[in-house]
């Protein structure tokens, strides 16, 4: 039981981690938006804009670990089933 346990805690991480990911991309966004209506900053409209990128990429990361760990814990209760 102790390995279903540590799963259990780093998916449960991994959902702390994912939800600072969306608050981020929420962030920029509304901040690239701004700057777009406002039609200034073209710099920093192209750096929110590579940040968004580089946030998309890390929320998927996170998310296919996620559901791997999920996967792993679907497999060792399986086991212990058996």
């Amino acid at each position: 039981m102790a390995k279903i346990d540590e799963i259990k805690e780093k998916i449960g991480a991994i959902k702390t981690y994912l939800g600072f990911v969306v608050a981020f991309l929420i962030t920029i966004g509304a901040g690239v938006a701004k700057l777009y209506l406002n039609d200034s900053a073209v710099y920093l409209q192209a750096l929110g804009a590579i940040g968004l990128v580089l946030f998309s990429i890390i929320f998927a990361f996170l998310a296919k670990t996620m559901h791997k760990k999920i996967q792993s814990l679907r497999n060792i209760d399986s086991k212990d089933s058996e």
